[in-house]
């Protein structure tokens, strides 16, 4: 019986493995990847230059990671100035203990503060009205003014673990002169869970938006703990990876036009024109992804120069900024006056994109690239991201992962054959037989003689 068990487990396995090798190899090649650590369960790498020269997908599609089983791994694509490709801006922010209230006179609560001319609140003190009753517990006054305009996309409430488990909701209020309050949410969850050695933390209260002070109170009945500190969690800043930039020179020119081929799927987002010499030209930037397509304008007509002075300085005018990214392979300037006598070097900027991927199964890890089939399918790796940061502090991201050694070949320049659609041939084959078929009968009719 166990024989007969073993034999029906491999049968079942060897397919699925077999299957999932088979699936990597729609792939022209893929990079071994080195993991900084082999403990983390996500993991993040930057793409480089021979990626985006290797991909065939428009949208990049078709770059996916793989482990030793041949098994497809969950990741995303991430642009290198998304909130999730970076961990966001942390901030200690003051706070003061309010007096405690009950259900009845929450609303009614005046606060007597001190405060700086720059409105930073130094001294706190509570008036209650007259509904005040017995007390239950106790609430948190946060002074975020100290931020000024910035946007507050969170706050991290750290507290002494309890003696007892937490599980309470409380009610977090905005305001912009500690008199007028505008309620954020009526039911935020705080739990603080201890079993068999592990730790359930749920310290986050959402706020994205500009706010000076917040006011967090308890539910009627809660229990609060006792307070530590306060983390403002700031939206990210702008993305610190550093530009890269391909220069292109022209394959084809005429009349002030010049043509240009990129080589690979860069997510292009700047344009910049250099010349062998001083220049003052007005160019204007199309670009299409098939040679048979109508160029499509990407910038509006702009006057770009450059100016070589006495020791070697050189002066040039900005970049272009696109209105978004495109990863298209051919690139026209148009030059007026068309009798320009420059020739420009076009030179593309983009910024590397994040892959963020989840380890399953044994190393190593390697990324395929280059298919005409196969298709990632982008996992929610940013719910599972934002979670582990709630678990373990703002400031963690996936560990970082980097291409090591030579590509290995899987299926070569075959994996960019656009299989042919043998069902859409055979249904227009039987199409046009059946056409000759009738007409051949019609024929058949019309050449008989009639029936004496």
């Amino acid at each position: 019986m166990k024989t007969w068990t073993g034999l029906l487990l491999a049968l079942l396995v060897v397919p699925t493995a077999a299957h999932a090798q088979e699936h990597r190899q729609q792939y022209v090649e893929q990079w071994p990847l080195s993991l900084s650590s082999a403990q983390s369960g996500a993991y993040r790498i930057t793409l480089e230059p021979q990626i985006y020269r290797r991909a065939w997908s428009p949208q990049l599609a078709d770059v996916q990671v793989y482990n030793a089983a041949g098994q497809a791994l969950p990741s995303a694509l991430l642009a290198p100035d998304q909130p999730l490709a970076q961990p966001p801006v942390q901030r200690e922010l003051p706070w003061f203990v309010l007096p405690p209230l009950d259900a009845g006179s929450r609303n009614d609560l005046q606060l007597l503060t001190e405060r700086d001319s720059d409105g930073r609140v130094r001294r706190v003190e509570a008036r209650l009205g007259a509904s005040a009753g017995a007390a239950q517990s106790a609430g948190w006054l946060i002074d975020a003014s100290v931020l000024g305009q910035q946007p507050l996309a969170a706050v991290m409430l750290d507290w002494e673990a309890p003696a007892q488990p937490l599980q309470a909701t409380v009610q977090v209020d905005a305001s912009d002169d500690l008199r007028n309050w505008q309620q954020i949410d009526a039911q935020v969850p705080l739990v603080d869970l201890q079993r068999a050695g592990k730790r359930l933390l749920q310290r986050r209260i959402g706020v994205d938006r500009s706010v000076r002070y917040l006011r967090v109170l308890p539910n009627q009945g809660q229990q609060l703990p006792v307070l530590r500190g306060v983390l403002a969690e700031l939206p990210p800043a702008a993305a610190t990876i550093p530009w890269e930039w391909v220069a292109l020179q022209p394959v084809k020119q005429g009349s002030g036009s010049f043509e240009f081929t990129l080589d690979g799927r860069y997510p292009v987002s700047r344009l910049d024109v250099a010349t062998p010499d001083n220049s003052l030209v007005q160019w204007t930037a199309f670009s299409r992804d098939d040679p048979a397509a109508d160029w499509q304008r990407r910038t509006a007509p702009w006057v770009a120069y450059q100016l070589e002075a006495g020791g070697g300085s050189r002066q040039q005018s900005a970049p272009q900024v696109l209105s978004g990214v495109t990863r298209d392979r051919y690139w026209k300037l148009v030059a007026d006056p068309a009798t320009t006598p420059a020739v420009p070097t076009l030179r593309v900027g983009y910024q590397p994109e994040v892959l963020v991927f989840l380890s399953q199964g044994a190393a190593p890890y390697a990324l395929a690239v280059g298919s005409a089939t196969a298709v990632r399918q982008e996992a929610p790796v940013g719910v599972l991201i934002e979670d582990l940061r709630q678990r373990n502090g703002p400031a963690w991201q996936p560990t970082l992962a980097r291409f090591e050694g030579s590509p290995e070949t899987l299926a070569g320049a075959a994996a960019l054959q656009v299989p042919r659609d043998w069902k859409r041939w055979l249904l227009w084959s039987l199409l046009v037989l059946g056409v000759v078929v009738v007409g051949w009968l019609a024929l058949s009719v019309l050449r008989q003689k009639p029936a004496a």
